[in-house]
This record gives C-alpha cells, sequence and structure tokens, in this order.
C-alpha cells in the first residue's frame, strides 16, 4: 500500500455456495478443506467392497465420475486436483486406506498453521501486590502442589495460591546473617523430591524441605563454590525420578553440574548424627562432591566462558547438553556434552556479536532463540554454530528476555524499552507487539516468565509483578473485524460509525443499518491503529499508530498529511485531540507533542514544542478540552495538571491524595512542587511520587491512572453555582467527579470491582456515563441530578445505574456515546474483534457485521415530541431566561439559594431503577416539569424580594381581551379586491448610453489576466484558420 493512500474496499455480498467467497484463503477453498462428515460417509461407501477384506481400488477418471455423482457437488477439475494430490507416488489409483491418510496429514497440517498464526488475546496488565522490597529474582510455578513462588534480593520468600493471593511471606536465609549482608540470586524447584534450591552471593546453594508443616527448613547447605553462583537450573528424569541434574553458573565463568543418581532416596550422603535429627541441616563441601565422597551424585563442570560471568544455563535432556550463556562476543553460548567413555565435557561454542542478555530452545523446532544486546533476536541451529537461521527484527532496544510458546511454536521476546512482542516462528514475523507500562527508571532489571500451561505470563521491574492474562479462546460470535478492535468514533454527519483494529484496518459502518460500506487496509503498513479522531468540521480523519505517526485522511481513502509523531522512532499513541488551531497527541511522554494545522504545508509533519514544557511525572495517557481556554491532562500516575491552552501555562494539580498550585514553568521539581502544596498533610509520600509505582491496602489495588478525561460542557453555571464539571476514571475501576474552579474532588465511587483500570464515554447532554471494563461489561450511570453542588465531604455514593450488561467477551476498548433521531446510544468496541451498539433503555445488543441488518427506527426507542411537551419547552426555555436575568438581583440576598436548596431536597427525585425499562419520552416530560417548578419557585422569589427598580411591579394573571371586530377588508373585500380597468402602463425611461455614462476609456488588457486574453486570441486564429481551409476544400469541390 502507498504511503498517501490506504485500499479502499467495498463492501460486496457474496453467493451463497461452497464456491471460494472474495478474499477467502486458497487453502481453504480446497475440497479436503470443505468436505463434511457426511460427504466422508458417501465416499466411503463408494470404496466399499463387496466382500470384506478386499480394496476397491479407482483411477483417475473414475474417481472424478463417481465422486461427482455421489457427493454431488464439485467439479471434475476439482477432483483430479485432489486425487493427483493423494496419488504421491504416480501410481494411477488411490485407495480408501490412502485417501484418508492424506486428509488426516491435511487437517493435522491445518490445524498446526492455525495455531502457529493464531495471535493471543490479553486482560490488561495488572500489577500483583507483592511485598517485596528489594528486585525480584525468580517466579517460578510448583506442579505439585499448584503455587506460585517468587523470592527477592533480600530473601523474602512469597507463596502464592493457583489463583494468584499472596498467601504467606517469610524470610529465608542460610544462616544467622543478617538479610542485609545476603543477597538471594536465583531460584530453582526440584519437584521430584519435593524441594527448592536457593543460591546467595555467600557462595552457598541451600536445599528446602517443601513438605514441612512449619516454614521451609533448609536441609542441606553447600558451602566452599569458588565463585558466587548466579543462576540455576534443574531437569530430572520424567521416566526415573532418581535422575536429576542441578546445573549452575557462577560470576567467574565457570559452568558446574550436580548429577544426582538416587534423587529419591537422598541428595547427598547424611551423617548418622544428621538421619537422627531430621530437623538439622546437613553441612555439604564442594570440595567432597568433586573427591567423589558422595555415592549417590557427581559434578561436572567447564570454564570455557573464561571469567565472564554466566547469566544463564540449563540442561536440555533432547540434546543432552548443558546451554550456557555470557554478555561475551566470544564463546556466547556455549553446549556442552559428555560423551559416555570420556570424564570431559565436550564443548562448541557460539560467537555472536555484542553477547546476549537470555536464550530459550525449542526442542521440536530444534531452535536456540537468543535475545541480543544488538537488538536482534537470532534463531540458531545447535549443530550449526556459523550463522543463525533465522533473525528476527523490530525491537529499538536491547533484548533481554526470550521464550517460547511451544505448544503454538511462537517465541516471546522482550526488550529494554519494556516492549514484549509475539513472534511466529515459520514466518518470522511479528504478530503482536504489547508496550508495558512500567514507571520509567533508568536502573532497573527485569525477569520475564510465562507459564504456559495456565496462559500466564509475569513480567517483574526491580520490586514490581505485572500480569498478563490470556484470553479464553473467542467463541463463535460475530466479528466485525479480523483482528481486535482499538477505536470506534461516531461521524453524525454520515450517520456512520468508524472502528479500527490492530491489523491497521478501518471499517465504515452505516448506523441505521449495521452495514459496512467500506474500509481502508494497510493504512499504517502493519502497524496497529491505536486510537483516531475527527476533525471539527468531521471532514478528516486521523489515525495513530504504533509505529510512531498520526496520519490525515479524507473518506476517500487518500492521506493528506503524516504527522511524525516519534521523530522517525517508535512510540505509543493513546490519544489525538483536535481542537481549533492546534492537534495535541499523548501516549509515551510527560510532555505533550503539538501539532498546528497552519504550518501543514508539506505531506511530512513534524511537530513543535509545546510552550508549557514538562509538568508530569509520568507519561500522559489522556486529555481533555473545556472551552474557551481550558486544557486538562491526566498521567499514569493519577495525576490531572489543568493548564491554560492559550499561554501554555499550568496552574494546578489535581491527585485524589492531594492538590499543588504550579507556579510558574520553571517550578517543575519535586522540591518546588511539594513545597507549594496546600499542607504537609496531603504532600504525596516517596512512594507515591515513584511514578507508576501500586501500593496496596488490605488486598485492594490502589492505582490511580488516568485512563480517560470528560468535560461536562453541559453545566454551563458550574463557575457559580459550583458542582463537578471534570470527570476522570481509570486506576482500579473508580469514577471521579472534579471541580475544576475550586480545585475539588466532590466525588469518586467505585463504578468496576476486581477488573483493573476502565474506561468512559459521556453524551453531549452530560445525562449518561457509559463505563466498560477488562471483563467485557458495561454500566451505564444516571449522571444528570450528580454533583450539581458543592460539597466539603468528599461524595462516595455512586450514581444511579441504570444497566449493567456484558455485550463482549474481550476487554472493552474504546467508548463512543451518539443521539442520532434523539435516541441515546452506546456504541462500543472490543478485543474480542467485534463493534456492538445499544441504548439506555435495555434494548437488544447489535453487533456490525452480523448477517441480519436492523433498522434503527423499530430497534431503538425514540422520544415522541407532542404539542404539550413543545409548549412545556419554550415554557422552561423562557423561565431560564428570567431566571438567568434576576441572577445579579438573587445574589444580593443570600436567603434565595438557600430557599432553594431546600426546595430541591422537599421535591422528589426522578431516579431510574436498574430493573425498570425506562421510557424516554415519559421521562423527559417529569424532568421539564420539575425543571419548570425549580424555576417558577426560583424566578416568584427573586422579584418578590428583589430591591431593584421593578420592585413597584405587579405582576398579575392577564386580563382576557374584548372581542376583535373583524377588518373592513374581510366584511367587504368586492370593494377592497375587485378588479379595476387597465390602464395604460406609464412608459419607462430610457436609459443613457454608456458612451455617455462612461467616464473612462475601456481598456480589455487592463480588465482580464495576459493568459486569459492570449488564449482567446489563440481560439480565434485556430478558428479562422479553420474555416479559410473548410472554404477552400469547399471551393475545390465545385471545380
Amino acid at each position: 500500500m502507498s504511503s498517501q493512500s490506504a485500499a479502499l474496499e467495498l463492501n460486496k455480498g457474496s453467493e451463497p455456495g461452497r464456491g471460494r467467497t472474495e478474499g477467502e484463503d486458497h487453502s481453504t477453498a480446497w475440497l479436503e478443506n470443505q468436505f463434511s462428515v457426511g460427504d466422508f460417509v458417501k465416499i466411503q461407501r463408494a470404496f466399499e467392497p463387496l466382500e470384506p477384506g478386499q480394496t476397491i481400488p479407482m483411477s483417475r477418471e473414475e474417481f472424478m465420475q463417481r465422486m461427482t455423482e455421489i457427493v454431488g457437488w464439485g467439479t471434475k477439475e476439482e477432483y483430479g486436483k485432489l486425487f493427483d494430490k493423494v496419488d504421491v507416488a504416480q501410481d494411477g489409483f488411490i485407495t480408501w486406506d490412502k485417501l484418508t491418510s492424506f486428509m488426516l496429514l491435511t487437517l493435522y497440517e491445518n490445524d498446526e498453521r492455525a495455531k502457529a498464526t493464531a495471535v493471543p488475546q490479553w486482560k490488561d496488565l495488572k500489577f500483583l501486590p507483592v511485598k517485596h522490597k528489594d528486585t525480584i529474582q525468580k517466579v517460578i510455578f510448583l506442579k505439585n502442589s499448584s503455587r506460585y513462588l517468587t523470592i527477592s534480593e533480600e530473601g523474602l520468600l512469597g507463596i502464592w495460591g493457583e489463583n494468584l493471593k499472596l498467601q504467606q511471606t517469610f524470610p529465608i536465609t542460610s544462616d544467622a546473617t543478617k538479610l542485609k549482608h545476603l543477597w538471594v540470586t536465583s531460584l530453582v524447584s526440584l519437584e521430584n523430591v519435593n524441594k527448592i534450591a536457593v543460591a546467595f552471593t555467600s557462595k552457598e546453594i541451600c536445599f528446602y524441605d517443601l513438605l514441612s508443616k512449619e516454614q521451609f527448613p533448609c536441609q542441606y547447605k553447600l558451602q566452599g563454590l569458588k565463585g558466587t553462583p548466579i543462576c540455576m537450573d534443574y531437569w530430572y528424569d520424567p521416566l526415573d525420578d532418581n535422575k536429576s541434574i542441578l546445573s549452575f553458573g557462577d560470576i567467574t565463568g565457570k559452568v558446574q553440574a550436580i548429577v544426582f543418581t538416587t534423587a529419591l532416596i537422598s541428595l547427598f550422603e547424611c551423617p548418622a548424627s544428621a538421619c537422627e535429627n531430621e530437623e538439622a541441616t546437613v553441612t555439604i563441601n564442594w570440595a567432597e562432591l568433586l573427591s567423589g565422597y558422595h555415592k549417590c551424585c557427581y559434578t561436572l563442570e567447564h570454564k570455557l566462558h573464561r571469567g565472564e560471568w554466566v547469566r544463564q544455563v540449563t540442561y536440555n535432556a533432547s540434546l543432552d547438553a548443558i546451554i550456557s550463556s555470557t554478555t561475551n562476543s566470544t564463546n556466547t553460548v556455549v553446549l556442552a556434552w559428555r560423551e559416555k567413555p570420556k570424564k570431559h565435557l565436550q564443548m562448541t561454542s557460539f560467537n555472536i556479536a555484542q553477547g546476549i542478555h537470555a536464550f530459550d530452545y525449542h526442542s521440536r523446532l530444534n531452535l536456540i532463540a537468543t535475545a541480543g544486546i544488538n537488538n536482534k533476536v537470532c534463531l540458531w541451529n545447535p549443530y550449526v554454530a556459523s550463522k543463525p537461521v533465522g533473525v528476527l527484527w523490530g525491537h529499538s532496544a536491547s533484548v533481554i528476555a526470550v521464550q517460547f510458546f511451544a505448544a503454538r511454536k511462537q517465541l516471546f521476546s522482550f526488550s529494554k524499552d519494556k516492549v514484549l512482542r509475539l513472534w511466529d516462528i515459520q514466518h518470522q514475523l511479528c504478530i503482536q507487539r504489547i508496550a508495558c507500562s512500567f514507571p520509567q527508571s533508568q536502573d532497573f532489571r527485569c525477569l520475564f516468565h510465562f507459564d504456559e500451561a495456565h496462559g500466564r505470563l509475569f513480567i517483574s521491574c526491580n520490586h514490581q509483578l505485572a500480569l498478563l492474562a490470556m484470553e479464553r479462546e473467542a467463541s463463535k460470535r460475530v466479528k466485525s473485524h479480523k483482528s481486535a478492535v482499538t477505536c470506534v468514533l461516531y461521524h453524525s454527519g454520515l450517520r456512520q460509525v468508524i472502528s479500527s483494529d490492530v491489523g491497521s484496518t478501518v471499517c465504515f459502518w452505516m448506523i441505521d443499518t449495521g452495514q459496512k460500506i467500506k474500509q481502508f487496509t494497510g493504512c499504517h503498513g502493519n502497524a496497529e491503529i491505536s486510537t483516531m479522531a475527527l476533525d471539527a468540521n468531521e471532514t478528516r480523519l486521523l489515525t495513530g499508530s504504533t509505529d510512531g505517526t498520526v496520519k490525515v485522511w479524507d473518506f476517500n481513502g487518500y492521506c493528506h498529511h503524516t504527522l511524525n509523531v516519534g521523530k522517525e522512532g517508535v512510540v505509543d499513541i493513546l490519544q489525538i485531540l483536535v481542537l481549533k488551531k492546534t492537534i495535541l497527541v499523548t501516549g509515551w511522554d510527560r510532555a505533550l507533542t503539538v501539532f498546528r494545522p497552519q504550518n501543514f504545508n508539506q505531506f511530512s509533519v513534524y511537530p513543535e514544542e509545546w510552550e508549557g514544557g514538562i509538568q508530569h511525572r509520568d507519561d500522559i495517557i489522556c486529555a481533555a478540552f473545556l472551552p474557551p481556554q481550558t486544557l486538562a491532562t491526566g498521567s499514569y500516575d493519577g495525576e490531572i495538571v489543568l493548564w491554560n491552552n492559550s499561554t501554555g501555562n499550568a496552574h494546578y494539580v489535581l491527585h485524589p491524595d492531594y492538590q499543588r498550585l504550579l507556579q510558574s514553568k520553571s517550578d517543575t521539581s519535586p522540591q518546588n512542587l511539594l513545597s507549594a502544596a496546600r499542607s504537609c498533610s496531603s504532600h504525596p509520600t516517596a512512594e507515591q511520587a515513584t511514578l507508576g509505582a501500586s501500593s496496596y491496602e488490605a488486598g485492594t489495588e490502589c492505582d490511580n491512572a488516568v485512563m480517560r478525561l470528560c468535560f461536562l460542557e453541559a453545566r454551563k453555571n458550574v463557575a457559580v453555582t459550583g458542582g463537578a464539571n471534570l470527570v476522570s476514571c481509570g486506576g482500579s475501576g473508580y469514577v471521579r467527579l472534579w471541580d475544576t474552579f475550586k480545585k475539588q474532588l466532590l466525588a469518586e465511587f467505585l463504578a468496576h470491582s476486581g477488573v483493573g483500570s476502565i474506561i468512559m464515554a459521556t453524551d453531549k447532554l452530560n445525562r449518561y456515563l457509559a463505563t466498560g471494563d477488562l471483563d467485557g461489561c458495561l454500566k451505564i450511570w444516571n449522571i444528570e441530578e450528580y454533583c450539581l453542588n458543592s460539597s466539603k465531604s468528599r461524595i462516595t455514593q455512586a450514581p444511579t445505574l441504570i444497566r449493567s450488561f456484558q455485550p463482549h467477551e474481550d476487554q472493552i476498548r474504546s467508548l463512543e456515546m451518539c443521539a442520532p433521531g434523539g435516541s441515546s446510544l452506546i456504541i462500543s468496541c472490543s478485543a474480542d474483534c467485534s463493534v456492538c451498539v445499544t441504548d439506555v433503555c435495555g434494548a437488544p445488543v447489535y453487533i456490525f457485521g452480523q448477517a441480519k441488518h436492523w433498522q434503527i427506527e423499530s430497534c431503538f426507542s425514540f422520544p415522541k415530541k407532542d404539542n404539550n411537551l413543545m409548549e412545556s419547552e419554550i415554557q422552561e426555555e423562557s423561565i431560564r431566561e428570567t431566571a438567568s436575568l434576576s441572577h445579579e438581583e438573587s445574589c444580593l440576598d443570600p436567603a434565595e439559594h438557600s430557599l432553594l436548596d431546600k426546595k430541591d431536597k422537599d421535591e422528589p427525585t426522578y431516579n431510574v431503577r436498574s430493573s425498570e425499562v425506562i421510557n424516554l419520552a415519559t421521562k423527559y416530560k417529569e424532568r421539564n416539569i420539575y425543571k419548570k417548578k425549580t424555576h417558577n419557585l426560583y424566578s416568584s422569589e427573586v422579584l418578590q424580594k428583589s430591591s431593584s427598580v421593578f420592585r413597584s411591579l405587579s405582576i398579575g394573571v392577564l386580563k382576557e381581551l374584548p372581542e376583535v371586530n373583524k377588518p373592513a377588508f374581510l366584511q367587504d373585500p368586492e370593494k377592497y379586491f375587485r378588479e379595476e380597468p387597465e390602464e395604460a402602463c406609464p412608459q419607462t425611461p430610457e436609459l443613457p448610453s454608456l458612451s455617455e455614462t462612461l467616464k473612462a476609456v475601456f481598456v480589455e488588457k487592463n480588465l482580464f489576466p495576459k493568459d486569459f486574453l492570449d488564449r482567446e486570441r489563440r481560439a480565434k486564429q485556430l478558428c479562422q484558420e479553420t474555416s479559410s481551409e473548410v472554404n477552400i476544400k469547399r471551393n475545390k469541390k465545385q471545380l
């Protein structure tokens, strides 16, 4: 696809039948992929012999003829191609056994191909409530007890249930030495003997018994190692639990292994005194193992890494070799194996430029994947050390971890810029990219562990532990897109819904019927479209992608501009905010990225500097604008910064736990910011100031990340009357309402519990608020009367819940509310590849792309406006104007406000219950009546107690007017409208001639451009030449 235009595809229906439809893969159109069970039964009967024990072979011509007749569909040419595929040996005939063998092999290949290309869907990144204070060194899963273990540098061991609930934590140490003098370097599980082995910086390896009722006691302590072990691996023979190997590497470059031969009986030789006291720790010296004192085990070692730290070591049974790696470019990866007659290890090495951080081996594919410091992921054949068999490009930073997804023949890779990629090994392509939202830190250590059995991916950054849980396989529900949908918009002028997906496709749907009318494919190549936006006139579509660009499109699929947000780098664009004179882009930096449309002179546009500088402490996630000049931005650490969009100055910071005033642009240091806070008690602690840090109280996550911001623009008088005018959501499912004029958090309520961060949307009238979570659940709240007044105490009671349902099976990625025809509709898109629409009243959920189209008038309820309703609206508007005109007078006497507040409390509220079916027309009338009463009271009180010049006016009921006589032209129309005789029309005076009124000489050359006159002159000349030629020919004919 070209860089300036996307492929425009019209949605064309396909005829029913078994033939291949447009856009379908050729492999799915083959006969072997279309046979049903009934078709196989028919084919089997055709091959059945008359007598048992015999086989009926068929020639090519016979097979083509009989299959066409028996199966009943398909052409002879297609059956001929199927025959040629089965008859590989070209015998000229096939049997039922040959055909079934071919079919089974084909189905197996199709299944493997589907697994390799399937892209897993993940839930949102979730931080687990760890109690570790130092770097987490290892995460392992115990199959026997279905528990997870985590261990950190300070020696704190965490025990987790299979449901990832933290069950217990306790310190683990090898002796009475204080923990601050002892670091844990690695942890492995000895599952065949129910033990764990822990390596320490004291050059010890301790073995702990997992079957003990109390805290794990130390059973063996291996001392006397020459170097500190920093990585370990354990393997045992599943056919013989007595055979196992513990391998480890140290900081001196040694790779050593202990081969156990009677592991079930005892790992080491125990003295008699230790056998009597089972709780005593048996101390083993490394020299004893080297000397062969312990008959139940022996050791192996090599020093080929020559002083370099051994970063990873593992034993693989299929290769029968120990694999180890370092960050050095020489002898980067070493394979060491022992031939039975010999005692020493045989070795082969791989030299990789700049070294590697980690590796993984896939036994079925016979491939070694290496995480290169040079940003490359290389695939190696273990028997070919000269060059890799494949190189996976795409990371923009050093790769620090790799791990195979064995069941799908895919590969995970994780880089230092916290980007996770999933690769298709067969095609060597990246099929998924996930940017992890870890806090920014210059010095950090990451741990990567994928639990394939449970579909859980653990990623740690220093002392934090994050979880990416794989979603269950999607059902066979209708899909609007082929891949996960990322964003949805509504175009009010065209009455169309616009949706985008991770496959860089944009689709356009009719809101009235749900029909797809067109789609743009490959808008950003293979990069994911993360967000979209429409300009103010809804004539241009802006798409933001993970490739670091924002493209400006028209609705014919032509790209007019490319905005280079990342300056040729890869960034995560989370939101595009289009204002009158600027375009703001957020998502990967602590500062806003600004583009000005008046400077769009070229196709490729680069950003300008944001005048306000950096005021956030973490990456900006979202932004919202309130005319005329208020801009709000929310970041990952929960802070909301209020800006003056005209000047670019930031003047205040809002946070659920504190607020602070920003004095100037230069006042951005943490010390100055904290000193400007209102009170010392409201200052953020050091842990709160740590960007993105997640704290937990009583097992509840307190994550304040701001995922969405929305101004309540319909509330016009908030500056005077008070109340909330800004809504934020995210964090742990909380929705918060703010008063930006008084810089106050008025209300917060838990909209979704236990599902992590949420997103939201509101309608233009700010009557309804829709929230969606990671499980695909959607809730609709009535916020029309919520937080209309200021309050000293924070409101925690949620507004009226109108509707709660689950339209999606996976995470809701985007929400949009619209009102075509007057009915409030909610449009949602999800990672389950669907785009849904419903309304607030409880209508069914319709999916864009479903076979049966809908009619919006019959599917959703619309308010019917009668004459009485229109009259009440006019009266309400008149009362509102009267109240606004008298507002200045009412402010003179504060008693009116208290009286009004009292009356509001006495009046019945019209909240909507979730169990009721809402009638929008009825509620609309009730709301008008309620407002009418309120304004009548307000107006009468003001007029009675005002002290202005109008106090003497007497307002009462209007008197009836006397009967009005009909005018004379109605009583005697003949007199006024009879036809009169025609009279001669007065002559129009002649206008003076042009020569008399012309004040200057008319020159044609001064009036028209030169090129216009030249074209006219050449046209006249050509006409004269043509006419002369015609006359000459005519004269010749006459002669």
